[in-house]
């Protein structure tokens, strides 16, 4: 099983490139609020070295220019800066945020006292072990440490969105590139050898155990996609029964309403409760009338992005 670092989620890559760097003069710019139709989530991350070399995103672009100098400032003194930007400043539009929204950022330097390069294996940790991690900042002092405080602020990491795909098809070569381009770690479970190879899927993780056996010692959780694709339900249908067993977030299934109709009436025949059964996404994805492999990769991802962002229908 390989992973190659262009498929990892970006959180992951951040806290790679800070191992990297380790030991150099960094500073950490973090999103600390948001309003309107900002650019970037609250709590999102860009890393600086102080040679401008920089991992991540606060703005999408928009405000990063300044943000790099308010960081070399912070590496030079050690002190800590808070920034705001809006369409209500003149300086929103002159460092291109015109699109209606506000953020609000914190620039730490990366060192004990402020944010302790330490917290990057702390992360990392927790999400290798599935687990939530808060980490609360004094803004006014810059200082970092693991836990929840009432007047700080905290960034709460969560574990790492995983998608498990079942069948090495053509779809499931445009949706291993897409998934990962929206943070979600592929895993490519097929027992066919000829399907199943590093060619067709570089860097991306591959299992060649039956489904039923991969989905299970893989244990899906609530950060976790399942999709079938392979249209063999010797392949499909275990899967299904292992997903629908585990507290995974999205499970879907490839094919239409009649195949469905038929693989219900397969899964009730195996003993799968309707409940069970009504938690599959079939169709697989959103309707947005998708034709070929890539636009039907492309509506699945926004359907596993929409489930695990808990949109209603």
């Amino acid at each position: 099983m390989t992973t190659d670092i262009t498929t990892r989620p970006e959180l992951d890559r951040l806290i790679d490139t800070a191992r990297a760097w380790a030991g150099a003069p960094l500073a950490l710019a973090t999103v600390t609020d948001t309003w309107g139709s900002a650019p970037r989530p609250r709590g999102s991350h860009m890393l600086v070295h102080a040679d401008g070399r920089f991992e991540g995103s606060v703005s999408g672009g928009c405000v990063e220019g300044e943000v790099l100098a308010a960081a070399a400032e912070t590496i030079a003194d050690g002190r800590p800066r808070s920034l705001r930007y809006g369409v209500a400043d003149a300086s929103a539009w002159e460092v291109g945020l015109p699109c209606g929204g506000e953020i609000a950022l914190v620039v730490q330097q990366v060192a004990p006292g402020a944010f302790d390069p330490a917290l990057f294996d702390a992360i990392a940790e927790a999400r290798a072990d599935g687990r939530s991690l808060a980490i609360a900042t004094d803004i006014d002092s810059g200082e970092s440490r693991v836990g929840e405080a009432s007047d700080r602020f905290v960034n709460r990491y969560a574990p790492p969105r995983r998608l498990l795909v079942i069948g090495a098809v053509q779809i499931a070569q445009s949706l291993v590139r897409l998934a990962s381009a929206v943070d979600f770690t592929p895993t490519v479970i097929d027992p066919r050898a000829r399907f199943l190879t590093a060619e067709r899927f570089p860097g991306v993780a591959l299992d060649d155990r039956w489904p039923d056996e991969a989905v299970a010692a893989l244990r899906p959780d609530p950060a976790t996609a399942v999709v079938t694709l392979s249209h063999d339900p010797k392949i499909d249908d275990p899967a299904l029964i292992a997903a629908l067993a585990s507290s995974a977030g999205y499970v879907a299934a490839l094919g239409s309403k009649r195949s469905h109709a038929a693989r219900v009436a397969r899964l009730q025949a195996a003993g799968v409760r309707d409940e069970a059964i009504a938690r599959i996404e079939a169709p697989a994805g959103l309707s947005i009338g998708a034709i070929g492999p890539a636009e039907i990769a492309l509506s699945v991802t926004a359907g596993m992005v929409k489930a695990l962002r808990g949109v209603p229908n």
